[in-house]
């Protein structure tokens, strides 16, 4: 494994009031000293896995090469729930067995997941209520530390796997979709992905498209918010790569009255 400072990032539902996140960090310094650590947020709604999954698929591969990334969006802390340790292509993944790690599931080419059961990379007092700081904050820092998956736990093969919502194309000129997160800027970002959106409009994002969300229709798919006028509902391809809907110097969500799950219809003219 590489010798180079490594990254560890951190995302959490915690929030920015409490000694959480300053606790996790103290564990991991305390560990390992040489370490980056990158808050990711802690701004993430409480136990809301789903959009974890969709910010850590956004952000993760910006990092470099084996990045610790440590997810605690954690309503099954304390049951029989699995902390896992996930080993990616060029990064690794440490959190609870929820769920919130689906969407690198589906990304990576290769993958392998362990079930952490070393106690001696854990810390040595426990708390029933608090695996971010007692397991995944540790963890994390050992394996930055250059400890070998293999020693940390098991190989599982049960990991848990929620399937995220694909697009679907009904025919030559409709598909659909649905507002797979909402962004603090009421900015909703749907499950179209590019490449999806090439196989089905071609190259060029034709101008004669129409996307339907509820009572609103949207002609085009721009490239920046200023291309039509303040208030004006906009589709654009967000940073992440997916289509979102928004407004100039608005919140769609709230003007709009949208929320995640709501269905999307893209309708082309071709």
């Amino acid at each position: 494994m590489p010798e180079e400072k490594r990254v560890i990032t951190l995302m959490t539902d915690f929030g920015y009031s409490d000694y959480y996140v300053g606790a996790m960090k103290g564990v991991i310094l305390s560990v390992h000293s040489d370490v980056h650590i990158v808050d990711i947020t802690h701004g993430i709604a409480p136990y809301d896995f789903i959009g974890a999954a969709f910010n850590l698929m956004a952000y993760y591969n910006e990092f470099p090469r084996w990045t610790v990334h440590v997810v605690v969006i954690d309503p099954g802390v304390g049951t029989q729930r699995r902390p896992i340790l996930v080993v990616g292509d060029k990064h690794f993944f440490i959190g609870p067995d929820n769920g919130v790690f689906s969407l690198i599931y589906e990304r990576e080419e290769w993958i392998r997941v362990y079930h952490l059961t070393e106690e001696h990379f854990f810390r040595s007092t426990m708390s029933s209520t608090f695996h971010g700081r007692d397991i995944f904050a540790p963890a994390a820092a050992w394996l930055a530390k250059g400890v070998e998956p293999s020693h940390m736990g098991q190989i599982i093969e049960d990991y848990m796997k929620i399937p995220f919502p694909k697009p679907v194309q009904q025919d030559t000129n409709v598909a659909k979709g649905i507002v797979l997160y909402v962004d603090r800027f009421g900015n909703c970002i749907t499950n179209f992905d590019t490449k999806f959106l090439q196989n089905f409009l071609g190259e060029d994002f034709s101008k004669q498209t129409q996307i339907i969300i509820k009572d609103t229709r949207i002609g085009g798919i721009r490239r920046t918010f200023a291309e039509v006028e303040k208030g004006t509902p906009l589709a654009y391809i967000g940073s992440s790569g997916y289509l979102e809907i928004g407004i100039n110097q608005g919140n769609a969500a709230q003007v709009l009255q949208i929320r995640r799950g709501e269905q999307v219809t893209i309708i082309t003219a071709r």
